[in-house]
């Protein structure tokens, strides 16, 4: 199959080229940087080199593609996130109607079956709504829990306050993933044959309380008795705005872990429970440690 990857050398992108290119695929990597080149072709596949922006170049790439991944990179930079998620998305389906593709998985999150309350991953509703469009096409749409890679945000401040802290925690039940899981069941969806209709699709690796992690990742980096706190909604807007992150995008993330605090984000994938992955948290608490 001839399959096209977007989301250049990332986190999920690149172990799913790496397993595409292995299984005997032809693999186009979008990327926007130039000197990503050398390392796609190192793997196996090839370069196409441009911008999401750009929907008339993202149709000539997916042009005679058997399947495309596609995705919305995190650009906080972006004022209204829905609308970045939304223009994206419109390139999306445009290339893909242009290109005449069949298959199509899309990253998305969990959360997205809601159209408020859940912050940034609105966007990802958007997404869904506007592919779901799309006619004559087998689309699925990965919805992957919380990824364990965000724990690394809580490296400074266990290291300068000893806890971890935001306006989710304790009691609080989250379920987590690590982005080799979610290219794994990304790789299953773009080659499995007889793909056909729209379908939901949710990844998850593991599941826990908030004081579980706690003292998973805590016994990891010799903190034992590491906590993680639950912090009122303004104390989390506080912080964040402290760290530099603009009052707009912080109340964004606020919005997002109260709704994980509620149970609201999570109350469709409780209906919905995958198979879980291979990467369980204790296994990612050694990266973690690695990195602290």
């Amino acid at each position: 199959m001839k399959i096209v990857v977007t989301g250049s050398l990332g986190n999920i992108s690149k172990p799913l080229a790496q397993a595409l290119v292995e299984q005997g695929h032809e693999v186009i990597i979008i990327s926007r940087k130039h000197d990503s080149q050398a390392e796609i072709k190192a793997l196996g596949a090839t370069a196409a080199i441009g911008s999401l922006e750009d929907a008339g170049f993202l149709a000539s790439t997916f042009a005679g593609a058997d399947a495309v991944y596609v995705m919305v990179p995190p650009n906080f930079a972006e004022p209204n996130q829905v609308a970045y998620y939304s223009r994206l998305a419109h390139n999306y389906a445009h290339a893909i109607k242009q290109a005449d593709v069949k298959r199509v998985v899309g990253l998305s999150s969990w959360g997205a079956h809601l159209d408020k309350g859940t912050g940034p991953i609105l966007g990802s509703h958007h997404v869904e709504r506007i592919l779901n469009e799309l006619a004559d096409v087998a689309l699925a749409h990965l919805r992957p829990t919380s990824f364990y890679t965000n724990l690394y945000g809580f490296v400074g401040m266990i290291k300068a306050q000893g806890f971890m802290g935001a306006n989710y925690g304790g009691d609080d039940k989250v379920a987590m993933v690590h982005p080799r899981d979610i290219a794994a069941a990304a790789a299953e969806e773009l080659t499995t044959p007889g793909a056909t209709g729209q379908h939901v699709r949710y990844v998850s690796s593991d599941e826990c309380t908030c004081a579980e992690a706690a003292r998973v990742l805590g016994a990891a980096i010799g903190k034992p008795d590491l906590q993680w706190l639950t912090f009122t909604n303004e104390q989390m807007q506080e912080d964040l705005e402290q760290n530099g992150v603009p009052a707009p995008a912080a109340a964004g993330v606020v919005e997002l872990y109260a709704s994980i605090h509620s149970g609201k984000l999570g109350e469709d994938y409780e209906l919905h429970k995958p198979v879980m992955g291979k990467v369980k948290l204790a296994d990612f608490a050694k990266e973690f440690a690695a990195a602290f």
